[in-house]
């Protein structure tokens, strides 16, 4: 069966999540569905990573399996008829190898995150960044950053309902800025990793929004990463500021289409 790589950006906050769910409304679901308008029949596409509840993507990318030979751009074009008005949009797509895997050919995960620095409430960018009242500290953010890059035991940071089966992950990257925006100043966070736990993007972020804040400081991090104790980990952000950014393959099927 010709295998299909799909590029998609999604609108998270009316489904629960990527991963299909029995009476819920999953983007995993809608995609699935408008596939079997296609060819009728069962469908099972998979991702390079579930996002949860309220996260957007804005490069996910997902293979499906096709009985037709598709061209690419027809399929994504049939997609997108289908998908209305569903908040999902295929971007791209692209014909793949049978043994191309959209989630175990991945090299990297890359993942945004907004904080929007102002005292008024969010109007056009509801449930697409996480407000805060007060500005942030983005150099004492970017220090207390640097103490999570590389190898570690991310114990402190991960959910208590990851499935994972080690909590040991190499954090590539973790950079934090200051875009000024239409809507007012926002803090990005630009994290990038081969894979991640459960809730560990939000657990950082949560983290050092506290440090940006000035209720704890740098080297507070760096202990309790090395406590790997959940307890000492700050509160985890809301999910409505949170992106799949993209996914990194050492033969992007993208760019070769």
């Amino acid at each position: 069966m010709p295998r299909y790589a799909l590029k998609i950006e999604y609108h998270g906050g009316p489904f629960a999540g990527w991963q299909r769910q029995v009476a819920q409304s999953t983007v995993q679901g809608a995609i699935e569905a408008a596939l079997a308008r296609l060819e009728p029949r069962d469908h099972s596409i998979v991702a390079a990573g579930r996002t949860d509840t309220g996260v957007h993507g804005l490069a996910q990318v997902a293979h499906c399996d096709m009985e037709k030979d598709w061209d690419p751009f027809r399929l994504s074009e049939a997609l997108n008829h289908h998908l209305k008005p569903a908040p999902v949009a295929i971007l791209d797509c692209a014909r793949v190898s049978e043994d191309w895997h959209a989630r175990f050919s991945a090299r990297e995960r890359r993942y945004l995150f907004r904080i929007l620095m102002r005292r008024a409430p969010v109007t056009h960018l509801r449930d697409l960044v996480w407000r805060v009242n007060q500005p942030l500290d983005i150099a004492e953010m970017q220090a207390a950053a640097d103490h999570l890059i590389g190898k570690h035991d991310f114990t402190t940071f991960r959910s208590s309902i990851c499935q994972a089966q080690s909590p040991v992950k190499t954090l590539d990257r973790l950079d934090v800025t200051q875009v000024v925006g239409p809507h007012g100043p926002e803090a990005h966070f630009d994290v990038r990793a081969r894979s991640f736990l459960h809730n560990q993007v939000r657990s950082f972020v949560g983290t050092l929004e506290r440090v940006g804040a000035g209720s704890r400081d740098v080297q507070s991090v760096a202990d309790a990463l090395a406590s790997r104790d959940r307890a000492t980990c700050g509160p985890v952000c809301p999910p409505g500021g949170l992106y799949l950014a993209g996914v990194g393959y050492e033969d992007d099927p993208f760019l070769a289409d």
